[in-house]
């Protein structure tokens, strides 16, 4: 079982890019998923998370309002759209799922606090002009 990342990419400042996360042998029905992202020799910032039924997210104060995330179950996908990127946002994406139980929006809407069992391999994010 495995989440998958898709989407990445080369963009100027001021595009957009649209990430996928899908799951392989699972589905995310259930899951509150968390779209990361990492720089080499920075810390992993928690960037937007959504939860399982799609009625509670939150974003970083870096991203709001010019990040998205939603999800489309009937899809399997988790997605996270992404407008006026900027140079800054320049990283490898990553998505992640807690295990089922795990508290998570009841706990914080801090998804960068929760604890994670299901991360996917990373999809690579470079805004330059």
């Amino acid at each position: 079982s495995q989440l998958v990342e898709s989407g990445g990419g080369f963009v100027q400042p001021g595009g957009s890019l649209r990430l996928s996360c899908a799951a392989s042998g699972f589905s995310l029905v259930n899951y509150d998923i968390t779209w990361f992202r990492q720089v080499p020799g920075k810390e992993r910032e928690g960037v937007a998370c959504i939860s399982s039924s799609g009625d509670k997210t939150n974003y970083a104060d870096s991203v709001k309002g010019r990040f998205t995330i939603s999800r489309d179950n009937a899809k399997n996908t988790v997605y996270l759209q992404m407008n006026s990127l900027k140079p800054e946002d320049t990283a490898t994406y990553y998505c992640a799922a807690p295990g089922i139980g795990r508290p998570t929006f009841s706990m914080t809407p801090m998804c960068s606090r929760w604890q994670y069992d299901y991360w996917g391999q990373g999809t690579q994010v470079t805004v330059s002009s």
